[in-house]
């Protein structure tokens, strides 16, 4: 039987024989979801690269306690770090492209407010979608294995994202770039990939991103979706530089 891998929020590492109360969250998924039972085992991960054996040692319709009997570190992480700015897509598509980008392997999401983006997103909704992102990722983590969750970024313009960047590889898709992904060459092991919207980016976005060292590459002779360029390329990426082979 799989044991269950939860999320749990915590800013220290968890302590051996010691009792913790899952968020509401997890207790929710826990208790009523997979309807577990006192003295069933799960596992636990805070984000910090390990992962804690447990077992349930209470459970109310409102909370489930664990006592941590374990911990071992996780290596499954990727020896790149790929920070990916996503233009935000319309309906589930963005979920989906946060949800398998994690699966490859991203270090870092930054949703990317564009000129054809067709979003509109502001205030209390905005906080909310921003939320719901981060979640998608948890569970994404939870499925795929992994023990250090990737960060989804406050969603900025292009501009502005640009400006937040340190020095890595920067690239961009192009169906007419004349280079392939496949010859980059990666010396620091640190990835920036960009990805526009649904409709490309305006002449004067593929201007700045050429302002800012963003290298024009291309996957092949077809034009991507948005949602499928991006996991097309970090895909080459870790196949390439990374860890899937």
């Amino acid at each position: 039987m799989r044991i269950p891998r939860i999320y749990h929020p915590a800013e220290q590492p968890l302590t051996i024989a010691t009792q913790y109360t899952l968020s509401d969250d997890a207790a929710n998924h826990v208790g009523r979801v997979l309807r577990m039972q006192v003295g069933d085992p799960l596992q636990l991960f805070t984000g910090n690269g390990y992962l804690y054996t447990a077992v349930i040692t209470t459970v109310s319709k409102k909370s489930v306690t664990v006592e941590v009997n374990d911990q071992q570190m996780v290596t499954n992480e990727s020896p790149i770090a790929v920070h990916l700015g996503q233009a935000i897509s319309r309906g589930d598509r963005m979920d989906f492209v946060l949800q398998k980008s994690v699966e490859l392997g991203v270090t870092s999401i930054t949703p990317l407010f564009t000129e054809r983006c067709g979003v509109k997103l502001s205030g209390d909704r905005l906080e909310k979608k921003v939320q719901q992102w981060q979640k998608i990722v948890i569970a994404a983590c939870e499925q795929s294995g992994r023990a250090r969750v990737p960060t989804v970024h406050h969603p900025v313009t292009l501009a502005a994202w640009f400006a937040q960047l340190e020095p890595a590889l920067r690239l961009t898709l192009d169906p007419y770039a004349q280079r392939p992904l496949r010859e980059m060459e990666l010396i620091d092991r640190k990835v920036q990939l960009v990805i526009g919207p649904e409709g490309g980016f305006t002449e004067e976005e593929v201007a700045l991103t050429a302002a800012h060292d963003f290298i024009p590459v291309k996957l092949g002779p077809r034009v991507l979706r948005t949602e499928t360029a991006a996991l097309a390329a970090l895909s080459v990426l870790q196949y390439q530089f990374g860890d899937l082979s």
